[in-house]
Parts: C-alpha cells; sequence; structure tokens
C-alpha cells in the first residue's frame, strides 16, 4: 500500500445522500484494509453514529480506528480502547443548558448509544437521529441525565435564528469553548481546539506512522486541516470551494464512488 492509513469523513464524502456506503466504495475499503491498510472514520458525528459505518466495513478486524465529534475523541474499534478523550468545561454546561431554554430551541447529548433531548419531537433532533442512526430518548431534564464529561452538545433551530445564537454563544462562552455551526441548522459545542488534524496526529504516533504514510478525504471546513496534514488530501468534487482549493486532488462525488476512485489512484498507483 502507498499509504497505511486512511482518512474518511462520512458525510458528504464516504456516505452518499442516503448516508450510506456504496457497494463500490466499501469493496475498494476492503481490499485496502485486506493489504494492510488502516481505515480512520474521522467524524463530527459520536462515537455510536460513526459504529454502523465502522462495522460495515469491518474495520474491527482490521484494526481500523474511530475519530469522534471531531477528534474530541479517539477509539480504537478492535478493541473498544479510548485512546484519547476531550470534554467540555463542566462550568459552561449549565450555561448552555439555561440559554437553549430561554430561547426555546433544541438541546441534545448522547448517553451511549442514545440522543437525549428535552424535545424530541424537534425536526432538527429528529435528522440528527437520521443521519447518526441513533434512537432518541426523552428526558425531563438533560443536565441531570448527561453522562459525566460530555465532548460535545448540540443546539437546534431554523437557520435565521441559529445564526444569532452562534454569534450571542461565541461572545458568552466562546473564551472557553468553541462553538461553530456544521450545518445551517446545527450549533456545535465542543472542547476549545477540538481539531481533526490535532488527534490524527496523535493517532499517527500512536500506531508508529507518519502523516506521509496517509491520504485524507474530506468535504467539509472541518476537514481542511486534516487534508492539510496527509500526505495526500483528497478533496470530493462536491466539497466547499475553499476545501477544493485547498486540496492536493479532487476526485469525483461522494454519489460517484469518489473514494473509491482516489484510492485506486493513489494506493494501488493505478493508471487513471
Amino acid at each position: 500500500m502507498a499509504y497505511r492509513a486512511i482518512a474518511l469523513d462520512l458525510d458528504g464524502t464516504l456516505t452518499n445522500h442516503d448516508k450510506e456506503v456504496t457497494p463500490i466504495t466499501r469493496q475498494t475499503l476492503m481490499r485496502a484494509q485486506k493489504d494492510g491498510a488502516h481505515i480512520i472514520l474521522a467524524s463530527g458525528r459520536p462515537t455510536y453514529g460513526i459504529a454502523p459505518i465502522a462495522d460495515h466495513l469491518e474495520i474491527d478486524k482490521y484494526n481500523g480506528y474511530i475519530l469522534s465529534y471531531n477528534g474530541g475523541k479517539i477509539v480504537n474499534w478492535q478493541t473498544k480502547e479510548e485512546l484519547y478523550s476531550n470534554h467540555l468545561p463542566n462550568n459552561v454546561i449549565p450555561i448552555l443548558y439555561n440559554y437553549a431554554k430561554e430561547k426555546g430551541y433544541a438541546l441534545l447529548g448522547y448517553a451511549g448509544k442514545e440522543i437525549i433531548t428535552e424535545m424530541p419531537n424537534d425536526k432538527y433532533v429528529k435528522e440528527e437521529s437520521r443521519i447518526n442512526k441513533m434512537e432518541i430518548r426523552k428526558v425531563d431534564n438533560l443536565l441531570e441525565s448527561l453522562e459525566s464529561n460530555p465532548t460535545k452538545l448540540l443546539m437546534t433551530g431554523d437557520a435565521s435564528l441559529m445564526i444569532k445564537a452562534e454569534e450571542e454563544l461565541a461572545e458568552i462562552v466562546g473564551n472557553r469553548m468553541d462553538v461553530f455551526r456544521s450545518a445551517p441548522f446545527f450549533i456545535e459545542l465542543v472542547p476549545k481546539g477540538i481539531d481533526k488534524a490535532q488527534s490524527l496526529n496523535r493517532l499517527l504516533e500512536l500506531i508508529g506512522l507518519s502523516t506521509n504514510d496517509m491520504i485524507a478525504f474530506g468535504d467539509g471546513y472541518n476537514d481542511l486541516s486534516m487534508l492539510k496534514l496527509a500526505g495526500v488530501g483528497v478533496a470530493m468534487a462536491n466539497a466547499v470551494p475553499e476545501v477544493r482549493a485547498e486540496a492536493d486532488f479532487i476526485t469525483k462525488s461522494n454519489e460517484e464512488d469518489g473514494v473509491a476512485f482516489a484510492i485506486e489512484k493513489f494506493c494501488y498507483e493505478a493508471d487513471m
């Protein structure tokens, strides 16, 4: 294998519009794993939102890794050992909770394989459930139901309202944590400095590989750092313009098996 680590964003990159890995892409990734490559699934999703794809690709059999919460956690999916974890400061969580309650926005967290929230019927909470294939559990008090030391909370609401909410929360807690929109209707509430590249650096050191051994794929702003870090950074044809501009190569779209196309080109040095 020309590249022994393959880092993959999920939504808009590895998966198609149905949030599925197509048979062609799966076949290519299975071949790469059998030839010695480590698959690293690097996403803003929670760990158990990545798990169905990890299991579909059988990365537990080939020493693959999940890098969830945009790098907030690293899990060896073969052993289920948590190799790295970062979490929100405890003193900001009540502030986020009270802000959401005052404004009437849905706030959700994660407990094992479930999404927990006081507003299970919110359409954007249901969208997070669909994306991650995680069940929603209604709780009476989110603060009392959260797991200790959460890595991420998610606030949801109409896009026009989330623009202002992002600005207000950044002003209130931005010196202690990061606040950003991952979609027009989602505000990610995460520890300060969470970054896919930083966590990939940690992981590569642990498994004895260098950045030159890695090829990385992405389509969104939060993928930029890992594309720049990798020996080859590949942008999908459907990636945002800034990501395409910084990439070493632009492959086909996520609807056209772009991941498989680039792996054949770079990992197997196919004449394409």
